[in-house]
């Protein structure tokens, strides 16, 4: 899999993409598009956020921090994409900490037509109800069933699914792919998931449209190994995670295209 190609492609076209996200990480989340050459835009008023996603290349929804309004304005940029033909991101953050949580995630996810879901493994496998723990937003557990859920979601629903975890898995409902690139230092951070769900919003952003859901999930594969090749050579000689975050921005910005290919540690399994 080419995964330069789409990092190029990202800064060729600078995609917009609409946030609506956790207000932890807004800013790092619109400093990671940036390192990666996208535009992004802050948004969730209810009086704009329709107008907003209609313009934007991709949408990125973040459930870190919920509230009744935020749920509003995510539903009413969710059905104004869609209504546009912009691809949406969703990442379930804390899905099954709490019933409010657990209700929103599964309201969002089946009033929407989303392009990719992205959560951790715990996150996605309370979703997908083939089991998992989630402890306040983080991973807590994961089932031994979560791949073959996963591929059997996305082929259901028309949805890359993305479980992020010590090895990330991907799948578009064919085929499934492990990525084993990534450093133990993304997780001394506040945010590294919500940066990436930002991220995956660049990288479909680009995909043209009316593309089957085979290249989105190309689209998705290269943002996370990207990200994860960055934070590799982020922490080279770095001393914790402070300096950490700092140098993620900078090894995105100087990420090349045949670095990021020659380190992408990227394998398809086969899953019943």
């Amino acid at each position: 899999m080419n995964v330069g190609y789409w990092l190029k492609e990202v800064r060729e076209h600078r995609p917009l993409v609409h946030n609506i996200t956790n207000i932890v990480v807004t800013n790092i989340a619109a400093n990671v598009l940036l390192s990666a050459g996208a535009s992004p835009v802050m948004a969730d008023a209810k009086e704009e956020v329709a107008d907003m996603a209609r313009i934007a290349n991709a949408l990125s929804l973040n459930m870190g921090t919920i509230s009744a309004d935020i749920v509003d304005a995510m539903l009413l940029a969710g059905k104004s994409a869609n209504t546009h033909g912009v691809p949406i991101v969703f990442d379930p953050v804390g899905i099954g900490a709490t019933p409010y949580r657990t209700e929103v995630a599964h309201r969002l996810t089946s009033e929407l037509d989303i392009q990719v879901l992205r959560g951790n493994a715990g996150e996605v496998g309370v979703l997908l109800g083939c089991g998992g723990e989630v402890r306040g937003v983080d991973s807590a557990g994961a089932s031994e069933d979560l791949p073959a859920a996963m591929k059997a979601y996305a082929k259901q629903h028309g949805t890359v699914v993305l479980a992020t975890g010590e090895v990330d898995l991907v799948t578009d409902g064919e085929s499934v792919w492990r990525l084993h690139n990534g450093h133990p230092l993304m997780a001394a951070i506040t945010g590294s998931g919500c940066m990436l769900t930002a991220l995956l919003g660049g990288f479909v952003g680009v995909v043209p449209k009316g593309s089957p859901l085979r290249v989105y999930a190309e689209a998705a594969v290269s943002a996370v190994t990207c990200m994860n090749v960055a934070g590799e050579l982020a922490a080279r000689g770095c001393d914790g995670p402070g300096t950490f975050q700092a140098r993620l921005f900078d090894a995105l910005y100087q990420l090349r295209e045949d670095v990021v290919n020659e380190c992408a540690k990227i394998e398809q399994v086969k899953v019943d």
